[in-house]
């Protein structure tokens, strides 16, 4: 089945997430005769998320990050939204599968499996799709190691370079990634890779993750938010200046398709950054809780996940089946999945969101019973997808779609 997220697709409110009771109402009604765990998709929140990052890219290609989805179906209705190109996926077995319907592949983290480098060389037509990442000769190495240059198609890399910002009093403040941070060290890499067999640089990515991915409006911490936004005008200005000057180095040694940059939490930033061509954005679309905390912009939540309760404790309390669905990064409570509906519910201090169960208190509780749901929201976006089969796509006249997602079709990749 497919969706379509053209603008302008008959909704029953323009922005029906607003008003709450009516939202979750509307979704539980939709999937009521579908047992939990249930996940769905708004489709007005999909469309709303959708061209509103178009809205924030300004002009600029938007690339689908795979990893914020998991969800071919709606991969493929953003690749037929004028203003998104291309996928970053997430791992060169991820890639091979994609490309067998998307020509333009970016692997937004360098690989190690053999098996498929093997089958990337092997194959003319996904060679000419896929492009891999690079950040050391090492990376070179090995693609040689598996099939001599001389016995491939010709692979297409990208070379990565650290985006991180250091500060004397922070010290490193970003994701570890590349070891690759000046101009001259990347100009010497890319001197490399174009004077060596079966080898062509077609394209520069850094991920600004301090600022991408970092919330700099969290709730009851105004002092801290402040604190993270001058940090991050900081980081900024220092990127800015050292990409740009990466970018004209190596575009004298060699002719570039593509320079990525930016997420989905820093697309207004990274649209202005005259050196970049592209930027890699996807949670947006799902609208995962983790984006609730930024000043710039407000996903609708677009992605939630149904639970059912199965008992009572007390009569104050209630337990729904499941729920430990817990974000990857550092472990807190931020990466737990937040109670959606109904409103006025909160998990336990002692227990919280657990594998099996989840007990939860407050207003709400006392009149939840046996086999009510409770909706939840994850931190993340593509990774509610690991947990579900499929998304039911709810529309104003209920389901109207069902999309596996990589799971339920059959696929694991990392």
């Amino acid at each position: 089945m497919s969706i379509e997220l053209t603008a302008g697709g008959r909704v029953s409110e323009p922005m029906p997430w607003l008003d709450p009771r009516r939202y979750w109402g509307g979704i539980e009604r939709a999937v009521s005769d579908v047992d939990s765990p249930v996940a769905v998709l708004h489709l007005g929140a999909l469309r709303h998320n959708t061209h509103d990052m178009l809205r924030r890219a300004a002009g600029k290609p938007i690339r689908v990050a795979s990893k914020s989805i998991r969800v071919r179906a709606v991969i493929d209705a953003l690749l037929r939204q004028p203003g998104y190109a291309g996928v970053l996926a997430y791992s060169l077995s991820e890639a091979l599968w994609l490309s067998e319907t998307v020509d333009d592949v970016v692997v937004g983290y360098p690989t190690a499996e053999r098996g498929a480098i093997a089958r990337l060389a092997s194959d003319e037509r996904a060679a000419s799709r896929i492009t891999l990442m690079i950040d050391s000769l090492d990376h070179l190495d090995l693609v040689d190691a598996v099939t001599p240059p001389e016995r491939r198609a010709r692979i297409r890399v990208c070379i990565e370079l650290d985006a991180s910002f250091r500060a004397p009093a922070l010290g490193h403040v970003g994701v570890r990634r590349s070891p690759l941070r000046t101009p001259d060290e990347v100009r010497a890499l890319a001197e490399a890779v174009v004077t060596r067999p079966g080898f062509s640089l077609v394209g520069i990515m850094a991920y600004e993750a301090q600022i991408a991915g970092q919330g700099d409006d969290l709730a009851g911490r105004p002092a801290w938010s402040a604190a993270l936004r001058a940090i991050q005008r900081r980081s900024w200005a220092e990127l800015r200046e050292r990409r740009a000057a990466v970018v004209a180095e190596v575009r004298a040694v060699a002719e570039l398709e593509f320079v990525n940059g930016g997420g989905t939490g820093s697309l207004e930033l990274t649209a202005s950054d005259d050196s970049v061509t592209e930027i890699a954005a996807g949670s947006g679309v799902f609208g995962g809780h983790l984006f609730d905390h930024y000043r710039a912009f407000t996903p609708a939540p677009a992605a939630a996940f149904g639970l059912s309760v199965v008992r009572k404790p007390s009569p104050e309390l209630a337990t729904i089946l499941g729920g430990g669905w817990v974000a990857s990064g550092p472990p807190g409570l931020d990466r737990l999945p937040l109670i959606a509906w109904p409103e006025g519910l909160e998990m336990l201090p002692r227990e919280m969101a657990g594998e099996v169960q989840t007990p939860v208190s407050g207003a709400a509780a006392a009149s939840l019973r046996l086999g009510d749901r409770v909706w939840l929201r994850h931190t993340k976006s593509g990774e509610l997808s690991e947990r579900v089969d499929a998304f039911h796509v709810v529309g104003d006249d209920g389901v109207e779609a069902v999309l596996p997602t990589y799971r339920g079709e059959g696929q694991g990749f990392v």
